[in-house]
């Protein structure tokens, strides 16, 4: 009979693992329960050989097959699957589960449609996984790259309750907000972006290519330079000066080495790296997450779409009837801020010792007295997964809002600021031209 290692949660909260012996892994989920404990995982022990044993029974080629198939799904960025196809793919399976079609039909006809790329691998291996006796959860533990561990605990609920497919529908419905949430954040970005790149390309274009004609021209009238213009003249000659001498200009004692272009370039670049570098360390990580909460303008809508990010989350997951310590330590580690993630530990630690959810998080002052509020309220009345998708909800609609005022605020700025740049080089090469030309009318007069 083979063996089946488990993890659970006791009816104090405290997890638990061991070992059980069964049929099949439905058997073994109702002998675990029946203990008076809820399995969060169950999977069959590997290499056990006896009676009945899977590993026993099995072909020589099948399992060295399987192996070969399992080297060639682990690659690293095999598993790379966008959100928005898993977004698609869940919402699909769930349909397949909720018309009757039996697991593993369901991912073949799934994977048939896919075309080549990193899902259709993952489904394959998957197909060999299920075929084999694995569960659909154990099976996507596999490609953590493609399922993460809030996906994975969500399907592993909806296996032990029977629920899969609407477990299934819960996580595409979930995914398709946050997919949406991150589209239009991203959208918002795209107008100024694009704004910002163009008129730079335009004033480089006017530094290098126009303004060093203007410095011709005052030089053969031998014209008065005012500060302005000199400091614009000085600009030019530091962004191009170098390229300009390598195309056969002369030099003079104040061309530099190196051109401006080259550091303008460049600076941007090492600051992604050195930005990426830091945020590896644990420190970094931290202090940049801090700063993001605090920066102006963008920390308000950073901190409203984390809300929004673990309160749907984590009422999913409870929904889904994921013991709620397992819940909240997956939305923890998957909330995208260390902020937030170490508040949601500290709750993690409360409801361990028999507290409540919203205490720490008020202590903490990561989020709003309204979001504790409605979540204290939650905890009383036995509602909180339906209080924190409320929650979700509305955070949702605030954060359509900061972006749209963001994206009002950024307009007038932009207009302003290249405004006064254009402007700023236009009145700066005219104040001699309109010194060369009142010299010009004198010296006819006389």
């Amino acid at each position: 009979m083979p063996t089946f290692l488990y993890e659970a949660i006791t009816q104090a909260g405290k997890p638990q693992k061991g070992s059980i012996t069964a049929n099949t892994s439905e058997d073994a989920i109702q002998k675990i329960k029946s203990q008076g404990l809820f399995p969060s995982s169950v999977k069959e022990q590997k290499g056990k050989k006896g009676d009945g044993s899977a590993a026993s029974g099995s072909a020589p080629g099948t399992a060295k097959k399987k192996k070969m198939s399992e080297i060639n799904i682990t690659l690293p960025g095999m598993d790379g699957v966008s959100n928005k196809d898993l977004a698609l793919f869940t919402r699909q399976l769930s349909t397949l589960q909720d018309a009757g079609l039996p697991l593993l039909r369901s991912l073949n006809v799934l994977e048939q449609q896919q075309k080549a790329g990193p899902l259709k691998t993952v489904l394959q291996g998957m197909q060999e996984d299920v075929s084999s006796g694995s569960g659909l959860s154990d099976a996507m533990m596999k490609h953590p790259k493609a399922f993460d561990r809030l996906y994975v605990k969500m399907v592993a609920a909806g296996e032990i309750g029977g629920v899969l497919d609407v477990i299934l529908q819960r996580l595409a419905e979930f995914l398709e907000k946050s997919e949406k949430l991150k589209g239009k954040v991203k959208s918002a970005m795209v107008y100024p972006s694009v704004v910002l790149i163009v008129a730079f390309i335009i004033v480089i274009g006017i530094m290098v290519g126009i303004v060093p004609k203007f410095l011709d021209i005052f030089k053969q009238f031998d014209a008065k330079m005012p500060g302005p213009t000199l400091f614009l003249l000085w600009m030019s000659k530091w962004l191009s000066g170098p390229l300009l001498v390598w195309a056969g200009a002369k030099p003079d004692k104040d061309t530099p080495a190196i051109p401006g272009l080259l550091y303008i370039f460049l600076i941007p670049i090492i600051i992604l790296f050195a930005y990426k570098g830091i945020r590896r360390t644990k420190v970094g990580k931290a202090m940049i997450d801090r700063l993001a909460l605090i920066t102006p303008v963008l920390g308000p809508l950073v901190a409203k779409s984390t809300i929004a990010r673990f309160t749907r989350t984590l009422g999913t997951l409870v929904t889904a009837g994921v013991p709620i310590l397992d819940a909240i330590r997956v939305t923890a580690e998957t909330t995208g801020n260390g902020v937030f993630a170490g508040a949601l530990f500290a709750a993690h630690d409360s409801v361990r010792g028999g507290d409540t959810f919203a205490e720490p998080l008020r202590k903490a002052k990561v989020c709003d007295a309204m979001v504790t509020n409605m979540i204290e309220v939650g905890e009383e009345t036995g509602d909180l997964d339906k209080m924190l998708i409320k929650i979700a909800d509305n955070y949702d609609e605030e954060v359509d809002n900061a972006v749209a005022a963001l994206i009002s605020v950024i307009e007038p700025m932009m207009v302003v600021v290249l405004g006064s740049i254009v402007g700023g080089i236009v009145v700066s090469l005219f104040l001699p031209m309109i010194a060369i030309m009142n010299s010009l009318m004198g010296g006819g007069k006389g």
